[in-house]
């Protein structure tokens, strides 16, 4: 079923025909461009795939790009009962690739991306080629680099004036996403993160997340657990060096984690690299992938 493009989303600002699943109750929303090897790209909070807009525009030449929406963010659609979890988010995630027929597919994850991608790669990792990460984690926050991940959990995600921030003050979108490095979100791009969240109890996704990062403890565990899996695996490390959230010292347990890796640092990046430095990113890929994947998949 055809769903129509929304005024606040210009063609020219994503210029991609929305395609939709119907998973486990929930109507899930992708960008599926290109051709080529296939690279899913996985967001974070409170973001959907319009954050992957420009590097897909570079890579859909050379690359199959799917950028997916969780259910309750973007243009997906959660059903009654859906709980936005992470762990939940992951299996929506692994359907989708499975629909897809997907083999050999490379993982693109930023900040939440990260772990639910991480989670969907290792049930499989022989269908997975490589793994892209930026600014993100895999294990629960429990060391002297994550003290800040818990103080935000425990604001953010707190029941009353977390909920209050989130749900009523917007302040992900308003104060967050709004003042990135550089103050490069146009009007029309922060129209476009704004829009999926237009009242308080539509932004109840974007308030489960930084819940969960206390409260998913096991589950990143289990993550953390089984990164051996993928330690064969080319791996492809970008890191905006103006990341309040994820610093040297989680790069440093990625790069420990996945031997096989590249580390290039994003400079004037911030914490949503693919805002701040898309073509950065795209010229990272493509050289990394020519010297470092590419070859038969």
């Amino acid at each position: 079923m055809a769903t129509a493009r929304p005024s606040w989303l210009p063609v020219d600002l994503y210029p991609f025909n929305g395609r939709y699943a119907d998973i486990d109750g929930n109507r899930v929303h992708y960008v599926d461009e290109g051709s080529g090897p296939p690279i899913v790209m996985l967001h974070g909070n409170p973001f959907w795939s319009f954050t992957y807009r420009d590097i897909i525009r570079r890579l859909r030449g050379r690359f199959r790009c799917i950028a997916i929406d969780y259910p309750g963010f973007g243009r997906s659609l959660a059903r009654d009962g859906y709980d936005f979890k992470p762990a939940s988010h992951a299996k929506v995630v692994g359907e989708l690739v499975e629909r897809l027929g997907l083999n050999r597919w490379t993982l693109f994850g930023n900040d939440w991306g990260g772990p639910i991608g991480l989670s969907v790669a290792q049930r499989d990792p022989e269908r997975v080629r490589a793994v892209i990460l930026g600014n993100t984690w895999a294990w629960p926050p429990t060391g002297p680099e994550d003290a800040g991940l818990r103080r935000f959990s425990k604001l953010l995600g707190g029941a009353i004036l977390g909920a209050f921030l989130v749900h009523r003050l917007n302040v992900f979108l308003n104060v967050f996403t709004a003042r990135g490095p550089g103050g490069k979100r146009t009007p029309a791009e922060m129209a476009a993160y704004r829009a999926p969240f237009p009242t308080a109890a539509s932004r109840e996704p974007v308030h489960v997340f930084p819940r969960e990062i206390l409260d998913s403890a096991a589950w990143l565990a289990e993550i953390e657990a089984a990164l051996p899996r993928l330690a064969a695996k080319p791996a492809l490390l970008l890191w905006g060096d103006r990341d309040p959230a994820f610093g040297a010292r989680h790069l440093k347990r990625f790069e420990d984690a996945l031997p096989c890796h590249r580390t290039r640092w994003l400079r004037g990046a911030g914490h949503d690299i693919q805002d701040d430095a898309p073509d950065a990113i795209s010229d990272e890929i493509l050289a990394w992938w020519d010297a470092e994947v590419s070859g038969p998949g």
